[in-house]
């Protein structure tokens, strides 16, 4: 169930956002590999809490993004971890990590783990804001950093992420041909099929998240659009 190198399409949840129980149930039951929730500010203890008590009435995996180290939950599948690989801020490359791991790493299931390498490259996002990622880069800079990720520190995920805003195909592409061993996530701007198979041309997994909220129907179309083998 937890074996992520299978996983293809992702939705991610935001437990600071409203979300129906009938918007969820199409959700759970819309044939996504798996659910991560997280978000890139007001996620607390408590609407994370809620928001997993609702996600597991349904059989589908469901992963933490931890972005807040007083809102890390237990019950989920997986913990994801984010490290972001093109910002001069220390503390969102091993500052808050090392701050989480004094208080709880006694009491981790370390093989719940899974460290994603981030790569922030839309400037007017939150998660760009928040962590001060230089998000000028151009292709091949992202794909330094790729690289550095995969072959350097050995990340078993290096995510590309436009936060909102569908990104240069360009960056995408050069990274993907340079990451190997590690998954390759995208995301951002995800709101049609269209965009689903574009993104899916060089992403190993894509990951959906407003769209849910602005235009749910668009958003479950995201999901079948692999050819049945």
């Amino acid at each position: 169930m937890n074996n992520i190198r299978s996983w293809r399409h992702l939705f991610k949840l935001d437990p600071d956002r409203p979300l129906s129980d009938d918007a969820l149930e199409r959700i759970c039951l819309s044939g996504t590999d798996a659910l991560v929730v997280g978000g890139s500010g007001g996620v607390t203890f408590d609407n994370t809490v809620e928001l997993l008590s609702r996600i597991r009435r349904y059989e589908l995996p469901c992963v933490l993004e931890i972005s807040e180290a007083d809102a890390i939950v237990p019950g989920f599948d997986l913990y994801f971890v984010p490290v972001v690989m093109n910002t001069p801020r220390g503390e969102w490359i091993t500052g808050r990590q090392q701050q989480a791991v004094r208080q709880y790493g006694a009491i981790l299931d370390w093989g719940l783990i899974v460290p994603e390498a981030y790569i922030i490259l839309n400037g007017d996002s939150a998660a760009a804001r928040i962590t001060g990622a230089d998000t000028e880069l151009d292709a091949k800079d992202a794909a330094a950093f790729a690289r550095l990720a995969d072959k350097l520190f050995r990340f078993p995920v290096v995510y590309l992420e436009y936060s909102g805003r569908f990104g240069e195909l360009d960056r995408l592409k050069a990274v993907r041909e340079v990451v190997q061993d590690a998954r390759l996530f995208y995301g951002g701007g995800i709101d049609s099929p269209e965009k689903a198979r574009l993104a899916s041309g060089y992403a190993d997994t894509i990951i959906v998240g407003n769209a849910i909220y602005e235009n749910l129907d668009k958003a479950l179309q995201t999901v079948d659009i692999w050819p049945s083998v």
